[in-house]
């Protein structure tokens, strides 16, 4: 099975922070094959860029890699594209393209805390 992390997840997962997720998230994350979409390590970058986080994208990427064996999907982006198209309820494109990612991989689960992102994605974890 595989599973995807939304970029909250990939920050508190490189942070260490696991205290507040949920069984079924641990669970997903000592058995699924874990994924982030290429979307994900742009936003990353973006929150370095601004200040947010404290380690750039390549940065984390290596750390959760290393430490819980999360791969880069490689789906290509026309198929991600395409299935971003339906996803008409957000205007922030790295939500959008994030369901997009998940949903274009066979309705895969995503680890996510955004409330607005479960409502519309029904295999939202958290």
């Amino acid at each position: 099975m595989i599973a995807y992390l939304d970029t909250n997840a990939v920050i508190r997962l490189a942070q260490g922070s696991t205290g507040r997720l949920g069984r079924e998230v641990l669970r997903l994350i000592e058995t699924a094959e874990l994924l982030i979409s290429p979307v994900v390590l742009l936003e990353l970058e973006f929150l370095y860029e601004i200040e947010r986080i404290k380690l750039r994208s390549r940065d984390i990427q290596r750390k959760i890699e290393a430490e819980l064996g999360v791969r880069l999907c490689a789906l290509p982006f026309t198929d991600i594209a395409n299935a971003a198209l339906d996803e008409k309820w957000t205007r922030d494109p790295f939500d959008r393209l994030i369901v997009a990612n998940a949903k274009a991989n066979g309705f895969a689960p995503l680890v996510s805390a955004d409330e607005r992102i479960a409502k519309h994605y029904p295999r939202t974890v958290w």
